[in-house]
């Protein structure tokens, strides 16, 4: 009886055992992220840009509070405003933005260097930004699922090492970005090794 189960049982675990860490597809995930046309964004002036090679990623957080059911694009729109005409940056810092529901959204063309209001240089820094103040609320699934998504699919097209995964407050000493609940999973190595199960 035993033995007659076994190949049932072995078949079961091919078919699903090993999924988990190959179900993710580069092309797949960047078909998904929503492109600044999408959501009313303009280009960014590329002749005040500086252009840079990505060798990093680096997490941050919108550092305000982001309540369910507040409107992502407007949100989108008033940072590109905001950072264009308040800042003088040539747009959002950011190059993806995750929101509430883990949807990805482009910001600034990733060829072009980010910015911040730090005292370290981000160029070569592939910059995400999970909106929400996670000094004060955690993240949820979706937005952790996002994190490693994107992650993941940074560290595949431009060969960045998983080591090279960090966050804003590793380069800074004047902010506690990307927030205790969130860095929480910088420190402890979940990023890291979610980024090595998926790209293997």
């Amino acid at each position: 009886m035993t033995f007659r189960l076994l190949p049932a049982i072995l078949f079961f675990l091919f078919i699903f055992g090993c999924s988990s860490s190959k179900e993710f597809s580069v092309n797949n995930f960047e078909s998904g992220i929503v492109a600044v046309a999408q959501w009313g964004g303009t280009p960014a002036n590329d002749s005040l840009a500086r252009k840079h090679t990505i060798t990093h990623i680096t997490l941050h957080h919108q550092g305000e509070s982001f309540p369910k059911g507040k409107d992502p694009i407007q949100y989108l729109r008033n940072l590109q405003t905001w950072s264009r005409n308040s800042k003088k940056w040539i747009d959002i810092p950011y190059h993806y933005i995750i929101d509430l529901d883990g949807k990805v959204y482009a910001g600034r063309d990733i060829n072009y260097a980010g910015d911040t209001n730090t005292e370290y240089d981000p160029s070569g820094h592939a910059l995400i930004e999970v909106v929400g103040n996670f000094e004060e609320v955690e993240p949820n699934e979706a937005q952790l699922d996002a994190v490693v998504r994107t992650m993941t699919w940074l560290a595949i097209k431009y060969k960045v090492p998983a080591d090279s995964t960090r966050s804003h407050r590793d380069y800074s000493q004047q902010t506690v970005c990307p927030g205790k609940n969130l860095y929480r999973y910088i420190e402890n190595g979940y990023f890291k090794e979610k980024v090595m199960e998926n790209r293997d």
